[in-house]
This record gives C-alpha cells, sequence and structure tokens, in this order.
C-alpha cells in the first residue's frame, strides 16, 4: 500500500559518505511506516461475504487452495486480514465492502466515506442487516484512539473497550466479572449504536463478559471465559440480532473479541 520513492536514492547517499576519507559514518536507522491504520469488519447480519476496499484498492482478500482468489470473501462475523490493521497512506477514502462471490462480483453493499490521518488507527464495521432487495447493509467507522501505547507498556493491565454493531438494540453497557475475584467492572459506560466507550483498565485475566440495557439488570447477550492478556488493548463488539433468543443461530446476539494491539 505504501511507496518508498526515496529509499534507493537514500541508501546511496548513505554508502557514498561512509566511503569518502574522514567521512564519518552513517548507520542505517529501522524505517518507520509512515500512514494511517485501519482494519476491517463483516457484521452485517446476513451480509454476504465481501472484499473490502479503500477507494479502488482491494484491501482484503482470502487465497483459495488453488493459488487463487476465493469467492467466499470475509463472511459475517469475520474480520479482514485475520483482524491485523493495514497501513495506508493518509487521505480521504471511499471505504466499500464488495460482494465477493461470483454472482454482483464486486458490487460495492457497504459504502461510507471517511478521512483517515497519519498516525491514527480506525476499525471500519459493516453493521445492521442486510437489505437483499436493494443489497445494501450499513457501515461506519471508528478511531481507534490507541494513546495508551505511547505509555510504557503495564503487563498487570489489559485496556478493553465495547463497541456497538446492533442495529435494533438499545444503548448497552458492557461489565465483566473476574472468574477469580469475582469482582465486576463496568467497561467504559453505556454505548450506543455505531458507538465505542473508551479503553478501560482490567487486571489481566479470565472474564465472563455480559451486555445490559442501561435501565435493565437483565443480560442482553453474554459470553464467558474470555481471556485479556496484560500489556494488551482488546475490542469487544456486539453484533447480531437482540431479538433471536436461540443460543446457536448464526445471528443470535454475540460478543465478538477482537486485539487491538
Amino acid at each position: 500500500m505504501t511507496r518508498y520513492p526515496m529509499r534507493a536514492a537514500l541508501l546511496c547517499a548513505v554508502l557514498l559518505a561512509a566511503c569518502e576519507k574522514n567521512a564519518v559514518q552513517v548507520l542505517p536507522t529501522a524505517e518507520v511506516i509512515p500512514g494511517g491504520r485501519v482494519k476491517f469488519f463483516n457484521f452485517g447480519v446476513n451480509a454476504p461475504g465481501v472484499n473490502f476496499y479503500a477507494d479502488n484498492t482491494k484491501m482484503t482478500a482470502i487465497l483459495s487452495g488453488t493459488g487463487q482468489e476465493a469467492t467466499t470473501g470475509v463472511a459475517y462475523g469475520g474480520a479482514g486480514n485475520g483482524g491485523v490493521y493495514l497501513a495506508i497512506v493518509p487521505g480521504a477514502y471511499t471505504l466499500t465492502g464488495r460482494i465477493a462471490a461470483t454472482v454482483d462480483k464486486d458490487l460495492p453493499v457497504a459504502t461510507i466515506a471517511t478521512t483517515l490521518d497519519d498516525g491514527k488507527y480506525y476499525s471500519y464495521y459493516m453493521s445492521g442487516f442486510y437489505n437483499t432487495t436493494t443489497k445494501t447493509v450499513d457501515a461506519f467507522v471508528l478511531e481507534d484512539q490507541l494513546s495508551v501505547q505511547s505509555q510504557p507498556i503495564n503487563y498487570g493491565v489489559a485496556y478493553v473497550r465495547f463497541v456497538h454493531a446492533m442495529s435494533n438494540a438499545n444503548p448497552l453497557t458492557l461489565y465483566a466479572r473476574s472468574t477469580v475475584i469475582l469482582d465486576t467492572t463496568v467497561v467504559g459506560g453505556a454505548v450506543a449504536y455505531k458507538g465505542a466507550g473508551t479503553f478501560t483498565a482490567l487486571p489481566a485475566g479470565v472474564y465472563d463478559l455480559f451486555a445490559r440495557y442501561t435501565d435493565s439488570t437483565t443480560n442482553k447477550i453474554a459470553r464467558t471465559g474470555v481471556s485479556f492478556l496484560g500489556g494488551h488493548m482488546y475490542t469487544v463488539g456486539a453484533r447480531g440480532d437482540i431479538t433471536i433468543v436461540s443460543t446457536t443461530a448464526t445471528n443470535r446476539p454475540f460478543l465478538d473479541n477482537t486485539g487491538n494491539r
């Protein structure tokens, strides 16, 4: 995604300077890749598998066993490129999720215009419900404010935030209950659809997670046995259909856990 047209010229200049008589030797330093960072999620209920694009540049694709690009794309509940941030030149972009299947190949189903700034991290979410008539689904972009990473790493705690990607659910509050000391922590407060809470420090360990409406003590979504490693940052995302009561349905309410760092 990012090109370095001056790299060869710079390296030659360094080598020539080092060869001059009485020259001070200049050693090459580790190169920092400039740009923004973005990751992609397909949380659109009933949405087709997609490849993600920034303008007309394909950011994600899946390789098949034949060595060709798979027509499955990133399926519902999945993250592009395994949930890893992708480097991108800063600027204004139209981000899209485009159908990966042979039928309607490359048709944009989720489109959003945004600006990605240098040195910042972002997450793009397909969300809500896929409309089979218009072949569209909702989408939004959040800045992942990873300011903690500029501080010395504290391996005793993990930092966790909550993202709400369920279009038919009221604002939700995420709670994390330690399976060891059995205390419960509110993770960032109430979050509305398309919103994100702040990163909250939790002692490293294993937690049971549950999300509730702000005026209720009833768990609307729950997930047990989630591990948060010290020194890492995580996003817990709510996806699915809040009306589903089945515990096995693909589109049931679900709490997804993905590492940011």
